[in-house]
């Protein structure tokens, strides 16, 4: 049986330009300048990404950002909390959605 997320698709992401190589390099240009070293650390960055991956539900990006998150010094304690961070995030991005609910039911209701 086989899966729709593939894990050694990952290994294919350099070739995301292969159809329009100039925006594929764009894009690898934009993306490698976003996670050097700046304001952030990379590890820093990598957590953030881990965080963002779970909140997107991307099983590569998962995969990558685990990777990185370790390979840039973070430990599995430091990656949960990141995740927990995400899940706060979208938790209460959903919740406080509620209120234009609750808005327009009043509205409707009057």
């Amino acid at each position: 049986m086989s899966n729709y997320y593939e894990s050694s698709d990952l290994a294919k992401f350099g070739e995301i330009g292969k159809a329009a190589p100039e925006l594929g390099r764009k894009f690898f240009e934009y993306y490698n300048a976003v996670f050097a070293e700046g304001a952030l650390s990379e590890r820093e960055k990598a957590l953030i990404a881990l965080a963002v991956a779970h909140a997107v539900q991307c099983p590569y990006c998962i995969d990558a950002y685990t990777r990185a998150s370790l390979e840039k010094g973070s430990n599995l304690e430091q990656m949960t909390e990141a995740v927990h961070v995400s899940a706060a995030i979208r938790g209460g991005a959903a919740l406080v959605h509620g209120v234009q609910m609750r808005t327009l039911a009043e509205k409707i209701s009057m």
